[in-house]
């Protein structure tokens, strides 16, 4: 039984990028699925797709790539983890990496991004970042 699908899902988009995969597959859930569409407004992958399939659909990530096969994606970290929540007010929500990368926060008004979070004035768990 997986106790962090949050971590499994970044772990997998992790080893795709390392092993240069054109898409990752991922089980689907409602969160892991926000995090995907954040990940692709925030222009780190390419496309979100939901793969219906039997016994459980998948969600499909298309990864991205610069020129040079350097990916998108340079580094990935679970900041709130099962055995450690951690909670923020707006206020306290830092840039990720000088402004380049992007923390996903779960606030009360669902998934945002640590931009979206600090404009709306709502602190929430800071899920991950990626930059």
């Amino acid at each position: 039984m997986m106790t962090d699908p949050i971590a499994d899902m970044l772990v997998r988009v992790k080893n795709a990028l390392q092993r240069r995969h054109t898409y990752v597959d991922i089980p689907h859930s409602g969160v892991k699925l926000q995090i995907a569409k954040i990940l692709r407004a925030e222009g780190f992958v390419q496309s979100v797709d939901l793969v219906p399939q039997q016994p459980r659909s998948m969600i499909r990530i298309k990864l991205k790539y610069e020129t040079g096969e350097q990916p998108v994606i340079r580094g990935v970290k679970r900041v709130s983890r099962p055995g450690r929540r951690v909670y923020v007010g707006y206020l306290a929500i830092r840039p990720v990496e000088g402004g380049i990368g992007v923390a996903i926060v779960s606030t009360p008004l669902g998934l945002l991004t640590d931009r979206q979070s600090r404009d709306r004035h709502v602190g929430g768990e800071i899920l991950c970042q990626v930059w």
